[in-house]
């Protein structure tokens, strides 16, 4: 993946700060339910039924990483190349020790949003409100 980080001074006439809570939801349809897990890039904060959850850098890399890709099945070695930024050394734990972490943050009533797939993976399905 090739980018361009793009450097803008905050008194610049080009710099506008959005408010997220006033932005639609681009992944969410019309008629959809409002998602639950919120995650905030600009100010990396992440909200479950707006209350802020206290992440450390990777468990709020992994959760942003699983939530702009919902449905869909990520390998161990995936996450730990696309989250961690290098390639895969030890027994996959890591992972999975983080993932346990994440699901004790989102509290027993949203923990199953984070699905394992046995020999597999893990996937994150948006917990909707009711």
């Amino acid at each position: 993946m090739v980018g361009y980080l793009v450097l803008i001074p905050a008194d610049s006439p080009h710099f506008t700060r959005t408010d997220p809570a006033r932005v639609p939801d681009a992944h969410a349809l019309p008629g959809e339910a409002e998602p639950l897990v919120r995650i905030d890039t600009v100010q990396r904060t992440a909200e479950l039924n707006g209350a802020e959850l206290d992440l450390t850098y990777l468990e709020f890399e992994l959760l942003a990483h699983l939530v702009a890709h919902p449905n869909r099945v990520h390998t161990r070695d995936q996450l730990v190349t696309t989250v961690w930024g290098y390639g895969h050394v030890g027994d996959g734990r890591t992972v999975d020790v983080h993932i346990a972490r994440l699901r004790r943050k989102l509290g027993a009533e949203h923990r199953k949003a984070i699905q394992t797939v046995r020999r597999v993976g893990y996937k994150y399905t948006p917990p909707t409100a009711r």
